[in-house]
C-alpha cells in the first residue's frame, strides 16, 4: 500500500514540474502583451500573470493536456530546476480530470515534496504560513477530502549571487479552495525566484499576487482561509 501511495505520488509531483516544452498547442495559447509598466502581462489558457518585460515566457508542456500555464526566465530554457539558483517563474496548474488519481495525492505533493527541492535546500531558508490544512486517510477505498493551501517565501545563497524566493500552493481537493479558480484543478503552483537585491521583496509580491487562476487571485484563494485565531 505505501508504495502504491508514494507511485501516485510521483505522478503527481512529475506532472506538476516537469520542465516546459518548447512546442504550442491551438487549445492553449500564449498571449504576451507590452504594458505601460516594467511587466508584460501573460496569458496561458485559463492562467494570467505578468513577468518583468525583459523575460521570455513559454507555455508549460502544452502537448499533455494535463498542466496549463506558463513558465518564464529572463534566458529561455533556463527554468526547470526550481532550486533557488536560477531566476525565473512559473504559474501552473494540474487537470485533475486528466490525470485520474485521487485528490488525496495533491495533497501529499501539495504539502511535501513538491518544491522541496527549494525548501529543503541546504543553500536556502524562508518560511512558511499555512492557510489551510486538513489531512486526508489517504485510503483509496473510502471518500477521505483534504485541502492545502500555503505561502512561503526566503533568501538561497549559492554561487556568485543571492536569490529571494516566494511561491503559493494549493491543493483544492473538496475544501473551500474548491470554489475558486480552475473548476478542473487539483493543484496550484505559483513560485518565483528573483536576484537578492533592493526592491526584490515587492518585486515578487507582483509576480505571484498577480496571478490569476480562471477568474480569481491568490488574494480570492486566501480569503477562503478561515480567520486567523488571536492568542
Amino acid at each position: 500500500m505505501r508504495r502504491s501511495l508514494l507511485g501516485i505520488g510521483v505522478i503527481v509531483v512529475m506532472s506538476a514540474c516537469a520542465p516546459a516544452a518548447p512546442t504550442t498547442s491551438p487549445l492553449q495559447e500564449l498571449l504576451v502583451k507590452p504594458s505601460p509598466t516594467p511587466f508584460d502581462l501573460v496569458t496561458a489558457g485559463q492562467v494570467q500573470g505578468v513577468v518583468p518585460d525583459r523575460w521570455e515566457a513559454t507555455l508549460v508542456d502544452p502537448s499533455s493536456g494535463i498542466r496549463g500555464g506558463f513558465v518564464a526566465s529572463p534566458r529561455r530554457g533556463r527554468w526547470s530546476d526550481v532550486d533557488g539558483r536560477t531566476v525565473g517563474m512559473s504559474a501552473t496548474w494540474v487537470d485533475a480530470t486528466r490525470v485520474g488519481v485521487p485528490s488525496d495525492f495533491y495533497y501529499l505533493a501539495a504539502n511535501g515534496p513538491l518544491l522541496s527541492r527549494l525548501t529543503t535546500s541546504a543553500n536556502c531558508r524562508g518560511s512558511r504560513h499555512v492557510y489551510l490544512d486538513r489531512r486526508p486517510t489517504f485510503d483509496l477505498d473510502s471518500y477521505s477530502p483534504g485541502h492545502f493551501m500555503a505561502e512561503g517565501a526566503g533568501v538561497c545563497h549559492g554561487g556568485a549571487r543571492a536569490t529571494r524566493f516566494a511561491y503559493f500552493v494549493a491543493a483544492p481537493g473538496f475544501g473551500p479552495v474548491h470554489r475558486v479558480g480552475i473548476p478542473s484543478s487539483g493543484l496550484y503552483v505559483v513560485v518565483a525566484v528573483v536576484n537578492q537585491r533592493r526592491g526584490a521583496k515587492n518585486l515578487l509580491e507582483e509576480l505571484v499576487r498577480r496571478t490569476r487562476f480562471g477568474d480569481d487571485a491568490i488574494q480570492d484563494f486566501v480569503a477562503m482561509a478561515p480567520p486567523a485565531q488571536s492568542a
